[in-house]
């Protein structure tokens, strides 16, 4: 959605609250609830959505004054920003809000509202330009063409392999157009470590790759990113992590959404597949491993109960992974030699994937 549209939901948001102070009612706004009980699996979609439950927010409720309140004044920040081209944080928000006496108990809040926004407007967060501080990172051969207002960047044209470090997902190269690409798949790399190592080794021009350092979970715009490559490109998306259940969790995220961001859709890749490092990897190369704490086994457990989880291939994963009770990192195979990841391990599953 470009900034225009959103501008222009932003300022329907303000009317609707101005007409009702004008008929002299109390100002409200309905709201999808975003509480675990309105939260549904949708099979067709492939990720977690609201359900039709609706909650209203109204100044004639005491207790609901405050929330109000912030919610307005976030539309405001949101449209302040946005009609000033001025990126921002959800770290500048919180801090803000106190030059304008908007209290919130501590950032955790201040993000609840910003997802209220989302849910009212059904814009995500970085389309009102605000981000989190967390940035992940992409190189490869693609030549993106920044669309950003500012004359010092509009129309220049810039190849994501230029920078020896990668280049960082950030709010101009999320909404940049795709000019050329040389690629044909994406491997998204949970770890920075091994993201390096990868450009290093030359895995973009070995296996015609553009690689993703989703610096952990997979940050939002980071995610968006991943669809655009495979939506607007049609390159088929990999996803490498640690064979652990949080490891697992960061690609199911890529591919079926989480339920912290129900509200919104396309911000999942349902097509992108997990590579490895599987719990049967583990076995398979006799890879070095740490035990599994309590936490671990209780998140298998929960996770089995998860109807994203349910695939045969997922289960089966789970299933490994408590029956052996361990883990393993990534660079776990480095006690082969630090190329055999590259050598071995990736020709091996994209011979069995694709």
């Amino acid at each position: 959605m470009d900034n225009e549209e959103v501008l222009a939901r932003l300022r329907e948001f303000g009317l609707i609250i101005y007409e009702q102070l004008k008929r002299g009612e109390f100002p409200r706004v309905k709201i999808k609830s975003r509480t675990i009980s309105n939260i549904v699996y949708d099979p067709n979609l492939r990720q977690f959505i609201l359900g039709d439950r609706i909650i209203t927010r109204s100044a004639a409720n005491v207790r609901q004054i405050k929330s109000l309140t912030q919610l307005v004044w976030v539309a405001f920040f949101a449209y302040k920003s946005l009609s000033a081209n001025q990126p921002t944080t959800l770290r500048d928000l919180y801090y803000n809000s106190e030059a304008f006496g908007i209290k919130f108990r501590d950032q955790k809040e201040s993000n609840e509202i910003v997802a209220d926004l989302e849910t009212v407007l059904s814009v995500p967060r970085e389309d009102f330009m605000i981000f989190p501080e967390e940035r992940s990172a992409v190189f490869g051969d693609l030549t993106i063409e920044y669309t950003s207002p500012d004359p010092d960047y509009y129309g220049k044209k810039i190849n994501l392999a230029s920078h020896p470090d990668g280049m960082m997902i950030g709010p101009s190269l999320l909404t940049a157009e795709f000019v050329e690409c040389n690629a044909n798949k994406v491997i998204a790399i949970e770890t920075g470590g091994l993201f390096t190592r990868f450009i290093s080794e030359k895995v973009h021009k070995r296996f015609n790759a553009i690689l993703v350092h989703t610096a952990g979970q997979a940050p939002r715009a980071t995610r968006r990113f991943l669809r655009r490559l495979n939506d607007e490109l049609g390159l088929p998306v990999y996803i490498l992590t640690d064979a652990d259940v949080w490891g697992m969790h960061i690609a199911m995220v890529i591919i079926s959404g989480s339920a912290n961001a129900a509200h919104l859709t396309e911000l999942n890749t349902p097509d992108a597949k997990w590579m490895g490092v599987w719990a049967t990897d583990i076995t398979r190369y006799k890879l070095p491993t740490e035990p599994m704490n309590q936490e671990d086994l209780n998140r298998l457990f929960l996770l089995q109960k998860d109807p994203r989880y349910q695939d045969p291939f997922w289960a089966r994963e789970i299933s490994e992974f408590i029956k052996i009770k361990r883990k393993a990192e990534q660079q776990s195979f480095s006690r082969y030699g630090l190329s055999y990841i590259v050598e071995k391990y990736l020709p091996d599953k994209f011979s069995s994937l694709e």
